[in-house]
């Protein structure tokens, strides 16, 4: 089939959880015979070719804020999309919806991956809120299908607006680097510290981490993986936060190797996100590092299954408690990691997902165009 991804920045990755989605996805299609194209911003990419893993790239333009990026690109992207007569576009989070109507009129079938319940997030003022609650009811009228990528989302999306949704989860790979290399220019050592991912915004309640580790009486270090281009407020408090504790240290953003390489070392990883649906750097936590630490969100509880350890909802308290227990028993540490990494394996591959997703794709093409 030729098959379209947008609503992102692009790949190779460089920002968040989309844009790793697509690049698992992406290259897994094109090696099963697909005609991939994955739509890009001009503004967020730093690879010049126009082939990607066997993946076409097409870069169009965009303008960067905050409120305009997304919609202005997936805009052009969907109106791109329109004269390449693809069979499918996936196209990626819940405030594209509005967007994907030009596709449909078009006859295109068009699958939207909803992700988490975005109004919720705290960077969003009125406007934002209200958009994503107006594409949350265009999501369930005008796509062929919505994908929800937990359990959770799926039955809000049934209970809220009446409207059945595919469950597919997002993917992780097990596979962990041989080196530690990554981890020499901040002076650290495998299982000499502690790992939270996330964008620096305040529903991911990185500063929470940061006072609940102050807290904690160890030789770990803390290590802060993630930046946000639309959160400088945060940002700001949260480094200031960060420069109180001499153990603290923030990298901004890292993809790739080095950052396989620091979830694959460190001794526990940490997941404070109170908002969205399936965390991929939670699952990456889980396949690399093994020992996780999850704030206790109804799909934080989901993707876990039992394995981890869970601390009271958004509780410093429940976290510093969580904290110092693995801290000071490395055997419990170790005791998580073995079931963590199989629960990925049997539920989270990227295979399975690929899988997934390529049934969804044939079933909506026949069901608008009829069988080849």
């Amino acid at each position: 089939m030729r098959l379209a991804i947008l609503g992102i920045r692009g790949i190779p990755a460089n920002y968040g959880g989309f844009e790793t989605f697509a690049e698992e996805l992406a290259p897994r299609l094109a090696e099963r015979g697909h005609d991939v194209t994955v739509y890009g911003r001009s503004n967020a990419l730093s690879w010049h070719g126009s082939h990607y893993r066997g993946v076409r790239l097409v870069v169009l333009p965009t303008i960067a804020t905050k409120h305009l990026d997304t919609p202005v690109h997936t805009q052009l992207a969907c109106l791109h999309a329109i004269s390449q007569r693809y069979e499918v576009v996936l196209v990626c989070n819940a405030a594209n919806a509005l967007f994907t109507g030009a596709l449909r009129l078009a006859g295109v079938p068009v699958v939207l991956n909803v992700d988490g319940i975005e109004r919720l997030r705290k960077k969003w003022g009125r406007v934002g809120r209200g958009w994503y609650q107006m594409s949350e009811y265009l999501a369930t009228k005008i796509p062929t299908a919505i994908v929800a990528d937990a359990g959770v989302i799926q039955d809000y999306y049934r209970e809220r607006w009446h409207k059945a949704s595919v469950m597919i989860p997002y993917g992780a790979s097990t596979e962990r680097p041989c080196g530690a290399s990554a981890l020499e220019p901040y002076g650290l050592q495998p299982r000499g510290y502690i790992l939270v991912v996330a964008r620096l915004e305040p529903e991911n309640n990185v500063d929470l981490v940061v006072r609940a580790f102050s807290r904690v009486n160890t030789d770990l270090r803390l290590v802060v993986v993630g930046d946000a281009p639309y959160a400088s407020e945060y940002k700001q408090r949260l480094v200031q936060l960060a420069a109180r504790d001499p153990r603290v240290i923030t990298t901004g953003f890292l993809y790739g190797t080095a950052y396989r390489e620091l979830q694959s070392n460190a001794y526990a990883y940490v997941q404070a996100a109170s908002v969205g649906g399936t965390s991929p750097a939670l699952l990456e936590g889980m396949a690399l590092c093994g020992c996780v630490v999850a704030n206790g969100t109804v799909q934080n509880l989901e993707v876990m299954g039992g394995e981890g350890r869970a601390f009271e909802l958004d509780s410093e308290e429940s976290l510093v408690e969580r904290l110092q227990q693995l801290a000071d028993s490395p055997e419990e540490a170790d005791s998580c990691r073995a079931g963590a990494r199989a629960r990925v394996e049997a539920v989270y591959s990227w295979e399975a997902v690929t899988d997934a997703y390529e049934g969804l794709f044939c079933s909506v093409a026949r069901c608008e165009h009829g069988p080849a």
